[in-house]
């Protein structure tokens, strides 16, 4: 069954939306390309997929942002 033109659209701007992913920040640690990613607005799961890592393993990153983030305070 062929693709509507609507899932074709979602596929490529998926697409695109991953090469600028992997983009960022590419000269930093894991930790700030996620944190950057997490301030883009990226889920977990798409930034665990641009940064070849688990799901789990973003949680835990972007939680230790948040929790340092309060200590700042």
């Amino acid at each position: 069954m062929p693709r509507s033109t609507d899932e074709q659209i979602l596929e490529k701007l998926d697409q695109i939306l991953r090469v600028l992913s992997i983009q960022v920040g590419t000269d930093k640690s894991i930790t700030e390309r996620a944190r950057l990613l997490k301030l883009a607005g990226m889920e977990n799961q798409a930034i665990a997929d641009v940064l070849n890592t688990s799901i789990e393993t973003v949680r835990t990153l972007t939680s230790n942002l948040r929790t340092k983030s309060k200590k700042r305070r």
